[in-house]
Order: C-alpha cells, then structure tokens, then sequence
C-alpha cells in the first residue's frame, strides 16, 4: 500500500488537479500509486489485475500520456487494467487506447439553484419539515470535532449501525466509508437531536471543478423520516454560501443507458441491492443533469473480465470471502428464502417413506411439526421484524443442525448406497448448518436497530 510520503505527494496533485469526483477518495487507505511527471494514477492490485480509482489525476495535457505509462506498466507486470467511474473527458482524451462499457449516471446539481428546486418540490419541503418538527437540526462538523470528542464518537457510532442494518458485507474501493482523513480539506456535516447524532453527510472537494461532492450519506436506523433531506439540504446552502456551482452525489450504479447484460444484473439483482430505487431518490432532488459513468480498459481486454475485475476491486477478499461475510450478516433476503424453501422440503419429509430415511414413522413426522414450526416462525418475524424472535428460531435451528448430523451419522449413512443417497444426506445436513448461521448472523445485527 501508500506510504503516507505517498499519500502527501498525492494530496498536493489532488488538490491541483482533481477533475472527476472520485479523485479525493484516491487519498483512502487500499490504494497504490503510479506517478509520472505531475500526475499519478491510484489504483487496486487484486492480484490479477490493477483497478483504477477513476482517471489519471494530472493536467489535462498529460492524462494521456501517463494513462499510456500505466498500461503499459500494468502489461510489464502481467496485470490486466481498467478504469472504474470515469466520465467521457478521459475518453476522449485517450482516444484509441481505450474501450468503455456505460455502468451508470452521476447527478449533477448547482448548489446556486437550490431555492428553486424546493419551490417546486413540494415533497422535499415537506421531508424537511417533517424532520425539524421532530427536533432534527443540522451543522457542520469542525476539524477538531473529527480529530476527537464526543461528535466523532457519534459519527462513529451511526456509521457502524448503518453499516450493520444493510444486508450485504462492508464493500471496498471506492465506496469505503472514511470520515476521519484529511480533516483539513473534507467537510462533514452531522444530523443531531437532542444532542445525539443521528446522521452523517461526509463531503469532499473536486478542486478542478471546482465543486463538492457528497461521499457518504448516512443515518441512524431509528432517524426520523426526512433526516437524510435535511443533510443534503445543509450541505447544499453551505455549498452555495461557498459559491459552488457544482455539487454531485455521486455514481448511480446501473442507472440510463447500460448494456443489455447490465440491465438485466439491474432488475435480477434487485433483490440484493435496489439500483432503480437509488436513482430515483437522487432524481427527485431533481439534479440539473445526469453525467454517463463508464468503466474503460484497454482494446486488446474484454468488458466482461474488466468488470469482474471491477467489482473484484470492491470485495476486496474476493468473491467467495464477501459472499460468506453477506451470509453470515442474516440479510433479510436470504431468511426469506429459508423461509420459502423450508415449506417444499418439509412437504418432501412428509412424503418420504419413513423405513430408509427414518428409524420410524413418529420420528418422520416429528420433524415436519418441527419444520412447520420453524416456518411458522420465520414467516413471523419476516412480518413483524421482531428481533425477540430471532433468539429461539436461532436455538431451534442450530438444535435442528446438530440432531441432523446425529441422525445422518447414526441411521442413514450405514444405509446409504448411492450417490444420490449421499447427496441428499449431505443436503439434510448442510441446510440447516447454514440456516443457523444466517439466523445467528441476523439476530446479532438486527438487534443494533433497536
């Protein structure tokens, strides 16, 4: 990684000549560096391939030439390349050394415009109004307040229970939360109430612009209705007494016009991450236009393999040890489909012969009550999201788990003769091994919601 000679040498460069909205969180600890002349490029070494945190951050003039260094350097090192969230300047500027693939839209606002999108929309001003009749208020975070003290303990604390009521494991790369670097040139921005932080609004500059950009957004599980609109709006009027003209959010994954291959992650992945639902939050904040995003890579590299390399980037670990970390959380998605599935394996338990797979036919139908208990349960708690709930399901299954093996090991393993035989025990045995994990892991997250 960086050494922090490295990172100060960058600072400097990000300061001069930080065009995209990506270039002050190259400042973030994961990044390596390539520098040449009066620019560098930050980028992610997976292993396989070196993942650009955006484009090169130099003068304009030079952005093509080092572009070519890197790649070039990148090839040396027999690794692949590309470039996550880069918008058409740097396209143009490469000319053929480039391929892109679309992979969302950036919302553009001019913070000097924002009196008049509140007379229009009236929804916002009611969100807001909703949000100071129940105490909420706004300010902007001092240097020293993020250095230590009880402020930068209740960011602290409201980042870790956003972090926590989401469903997917903590991402990498570019969406990393870091509110506490280079205090000196971010802005940060609490919600509070009754003293207490409620919601966070970390911004950080794009000096070439010059503008803003809202890096993280995020609220207390238990914020009242309008907190997050009241955070953009502060950050807003603060932006405008700057005299901004340009202010982003932020990439909307997915959103406008992507490939086919993308509009379909967009709607089948909906059920992990609702890409459709982010865009349309930003776009009823009505943006003054929305920018193309583009993921780029060299001609001789497919679109495919680059974004695998991409999204490779933002696991960090890899795909497998973020898809473990995601099981272990207990998302909400997945309990429901344990809770969907057990209702066909209990029906395939009742009409299962009891002589092969069970020592007699009460130990069979004990456990389809038991199963239809257990769906009982889980369909409750997915009603009510109680998470008192959780704690006897989470005994119930892990029981389960633990008779299953022992009724595996002691009856149906020594009768077992074919594959297929032994594939279903291991299923029986797997299934609710792993049921017990997702529910341990939901109810030790969902509980920092109450």
């Amino acid at each position: 990684m960086a050494s922090a000679a490295e990172r100060e040498r960058a600072l400097e460069l990000v300061r001069r000549h930080g065009w995209n909205a990506t270039s002050f969180q190259t400042l973030e600890e994961g990044y390596r560096y390539f520098f040449d002349a009066d620019g560098f490029v930050a980028y992610f070494d997976s292993g396989r391939a070196w993942v650009v945190a955006g484009a090169p951050i130099a003068p304009e003039p030079q952005v093509a030439q080092i572009l070519r260094k890197f790649l070039a350097a990148a090839r040396a090192a027999g690794r692949r390349a590309c470039l996550f969230a880069v918008e058409q300047r740097l396209l143009d500027l490469a000319g053929a050394e480039l391929r892109s693939l679309g992979i969302g839209e950036q919302p553009i606002w001019d913070p000097q415009k924002w009196d008049e999108i509140l007379k229009r929309r009236r929804s916002l001003r009611e969100q807001l109004r909703r949000a100071r009749a129940k105490g909420v208020s706004v300010r902007e975070v001092t240097a020293a307040e993020l250095e230590a003290g009880l402020t930068r303990e209740g960011i602290a604390r409201v980042t870790e229970r956003w972090q926590q009521r989401h469903g997917l494991a903590p991402m990498d790369f570019l969406v990393r939360l870091e509110l506490f670097s280079f205090t000196e040139d971010r802005r940060c921005f609490v919600a509070e109430r009754a003293g207490r932080v409620i919601g966070v609004a970390g911004v950080v500059p794009v000096s070439a612009r010059p503008g803003w950009f809202i890096e993280d957004l995020v609220r207390d599980p238990a914020a009242p209705n309008g907190t997050a609109e009241l955070l953009i709006d502060g950050v807003m009027r603060w932006a405008k007494q700057q005299g901004s003209s340009w202010l982003t959010l932020g990439l909307a994954p997915l959103a406008g016009d992507v490939s086919p291959l993308l509009r379909a992650a967009r709607s089948s992945g909906r059920f992990l991450y609702d890409f459709k639902s982010l865009r349309s939050y930003k776009a009823k904040l009505e943006p003054e236009l929305w920018v193309r995003i583009f993921l780029a890579f060299p001609p001789t590299q497919g679109a495919l393999r680059s974004l695998l390399d991409a999204l490779w980037a933002f696991t960090r670990t890899g795909f497998w040890s973020f898809g473990w970390r995601t099981l272990t959380r207990g998302p909400i998605v997945v309990v429901r489909a344990l809770a969907v599935l057990l209702l066909p394996w209990t029906l395939l338990l009742a009409l299962a012969p009891a002589e092969p797979w069970f020592y007699d036919a009460w130990i069979k139908w004990g456990w389809v009550g038991f199963d239809l208990a257990v769906a009982a349960g889980l369909f409750r708690f997915l009603y009510k999201r109680s998470t008192t709930s959780l704690t006897p399901l989470a005994v119930a299954v892990s029981l389960d788990a633990l008779l299953t093996l022992l009724q595996a090991t002691l009856w149906n393993l020594p009768r077992a003769h074919t594959l297929l035989d032994y594939v279903l025990i291991t299923l029986g045995c797997l299934a609710p091994l792993l049921a017990s994990i997702v529910l341990w892991g939901a109810r030790r997250f969902r509980s920092t919601e109450a």
